[in-house]
């Protein structure tokens, strides 16, 4: 049996056949470390995570530490923008902004992508007085977004700038011990090379608030594809979004809103969403007498029925009830009244209320509607187990 290896030699690939066997085949020609081989690759994307892993570690460190009052700033910047949040970047740059709108959008600030090439040609209508500016760019020298800032000064729109501006970033580096002295003991300590900011880009320095996404090194082999910036920037991103929303109190119930569609959004449904309510509610008085009471909850469809005084709710009557009701009574059950047969005090729950914690009364109960009302007591809807299946919960 044999395999096909291909290796680098000079500036063309090599086709080699060689005798395949357990151990793992190494060319005698070619044992550099940019030669292929399958074993290794692992190690590459090893190595790939943990300096994107340590980038993150950078920034954290420097929105707690010397980033901490741009970045506090930059929050309030956007929690007091009247208008909408515009983002735009160019190239990888572009991708990241397209989804920092959108993670802004979902939680609660209006946000929207702005590619730079298309503003130059007609889309700077989209910004408005009242807007803020995201810009990304890792070099800050990016000539497409560089064109927009006279319209952006002129419309006097807050620019908030992120670049990787020519930083050092601080990193623990091996003491070199002395020339012809020997090593005695414990290993030397470690020191720490600080960050140090050597000059800012012309986006940097053009913007009313710049935050760094400066990173040590790319995980790119050749140290030329965006890869720990972008995975910078887009934890910039996601920490300003977050940060925001908190400031803005955003709950629950507001995420729901804005994902109807979602699986969230249906997990995070209210009753009063999903109950039925209005004419399609099945009700009668206390005074009706059973054959009637049978009629509604026929026609209605719900399985169960409402006995109310006006708009309040007195009790509920289920086809349960009416079964072991006719089983104790027989056919005399039909003489009696819906208030002589209703069950008092039923469980009910409020419309405000999710979903899911009416699924878990219903399963609790072993029952299949949940009456709906609100806190004086006045009826609202019945919800059924039915209504919880579109939901994906049930």
């Amino acid at each position: 049996m044999y395999l096909e290896s291909w290796h680098k030699q000079g500036t063309f690939a090599k086709r080699q056949i060689v005798d395949a066997s357990p151990e793992p085949f190494v060319d005698a020609d070619c044992k550099q470390s940019s030669c292929y081989h399958p074993l290794s690759m692992h190690r590459v994307g090893e190595n790939v995570v943990r300096i994107e892993a340590q980038a993150l570690t950078d920034l954290a460190d420097r929105i707690s530490g010397p980033m901490a009052e741009d970045f506090s700033r930059a929050v309030e910047l956007l929690y007091c923008c009247a208008g909408r949040v515009v983002v735009t970047g160019m190239g990888k740059s572009g991708i990241i902004a397209r989804k920092i709108a959108a993670t802004l959008s979902s939680t609660g600030t209006p946000a929207l992508f702005m590619h730079p090439v298309e503003a130059l040609h007609g889309d700077l209508g989209m910004l408005a007085q009242g807007d803020v500016v995201i810009a990304l760019s890792a070099s800050g020298e990016t000539e497409e977004i560089l064109q927009l800032l006279a319209t952006i000064k002129r419309l006097r729109v807050p620019l908030i700038a992120v670049t990787c501006d020519d930083i050092r970033v601080g990193r623990t580096c091996p003491e070199q011990p002395t020339e012809g002295r020997e090593s005695k003991g414990p290993s030397p300590a470690k020191s720490v090379e600080p960050s140090i900011r050597t000059r800012q880009s012309t986006l940097a320095s053009s913007a009313e608030i710049s935050l760094s996404c400066a990173v040590a090194q790319e995980a790119c082999t050749l140290g030329l594809a965006p890869t720990a910036s972008t995975t910078a920037m887009l934890a910039l991103g996601d920490a300003l979004a977050v940060s925001l929303a908190e400031r803005k109190g955003f709950k629950e119930e507001d995420f729901a809103s804005l994902h109807p569609g979602g699986k969230l959004g249906k997990r995070l449904a209210r009753v009063q969403s999903l109950m039925h309510s209005g004419d399609a509610v099945p009700r009668v008085s206390s005074q009706t007498k059973m054959p009637d009471v049978i009629y509604e909850m026929s026609r209605k469809k719900l399985g169960v029925t409402a006995v109310v005084h006006g708009e309040k709710l007195l009790g509920i009557i289920s086809d349960g009830d009416l079964r072991r009701l006719l089983e104790r009574r027989g056919k005399d059950a039909l003489d009696l009244t819906a208030g002589e047969c209703m069950t008092r005090d039923p469980k009910t729950i409020s419309p405000t209320e999710f979903a899911a914690t009416a699924l878990a009364i219903m399963e609790e109960r072993k029952i299949t509607s949940l009456a709906v009302v609100n806190t004086s007591g006045k009826l609202e809807g019945i919800i059924h187990l039915h209504d919880l299946w579109g939901t994906e919960m049930v």
